[in-house]
């Protein structure tokens, strides 16, 4: 049951990320660079891990599923 839970969460984060644009796409099309293109990335990605730690909790995932949930989305979002 878990392992369902997972592939579902899986493939919603996948689907998510995909219709934005992820923080590297964007700096680079706001032409950041240096310390502005650092500081852009690591707001993007604590702003992407509050995102998707708010669809693990709106999904009820909990444990190793709402962990490697959270990981993939942030990593697909950044």
């Amino acid at each position: 049951m878990r392992t369902i839970i997972l592939a579902l969460a899986l493939t919603f984060a996948a689907t998510a990320a995909n219709a934005q644009a992820t923080c590297n796409a964007e700096a680079k099309t706001k032409n950041l660079n240096g310390a502005a293109k650092t500081s852009f990335l690591k707001k993007c990605e604590t702003d992407a891990k509050a995102s998707c730690d708010k669809k693990a909790v709106d999904q009820k995932l909990s444990g190793a599923a709402k962990t490697s949930f959270t990981n993939k989305c942030v990593k697909d979002s950044v």
